[in-house]
């Protein structure tokens, strides 16, 4: 009895591992950088949450943008960021084109956190492989080092993306 019960634990505990992987995949590789935060220090929990949440609003907007779909932003854009990344999805329906993004990475850096916790500003150095397509036909392609600037706010259980900015000139190349 005790040998069933610890035969299906562990298939049940193998099968879940299996799925967070496969889940864990899916998502884009982000680190953080918060060494030299200020006004104030950041916890690790919110550093953990950052990077989840992070990670998690750059697979959502490369669903959306592939399929033209633009509820696949979930709940990780809020305000600007989430108007901004919904007109440009309508627009390029309108045209009948769609971005594929492959997403190889972010090295996010906090440069500011609030006082009351109430707003965090990071740079992301990103590298990013976008191809934008008319119907079937590759019409571009581009594969190169990005950087945003990125405004996230807390919620409840996560942090939501208020505003990204693409910045001009490279970012650092080295992945």
């Amino acid at each position: 009895m005790i040998d069933s019960r610890l035969k299906d634990l562990v298939a049940a505990t193998v099968l879940l591992a299996a799925a967070t992987g496969a889940w864990a995949q899916n998502q884009p590789h982000v680190s953080l950088d918060a060494e030299k935060l200020g006004p104030r220090p950041i916890e690790q929990l919110t550093g953990t949450n950052i990077v989840r949440s992070y990670a998690l609003a750059w697979r959502d907007l490369a669903n959306a943008l592939s399929q033209n779909r633009p509820e696949l932003l979930n709940e990780q854009f809020i305000g600007f960021a989430k108007d901004q990344f919904r007109e440009r999805i309508s627009a390029q329906s309108h045209s009948g084109l769609h971005v594929e993004i492959r997403d190889q990475g972010h090295r996010l850096k906090a440069v500011f956190y609030s006082l009351d916790g109430g707003i965090m500003q990071l740079i992301d150095d990103a590298q990013i492989e976008t191809k934008v397509f008319d119907g079937r036909n590759l019409i571009y392609s581009d594969n190169a080092p990005r950087r945003y600037l990125v405004l996230m706010t807390p919620g409840a259980d996560r942090w939501y993306i208020r505003s990204m900015q693409s910045q001009p000139g490279p970012a650092s190349s080295s992945f």
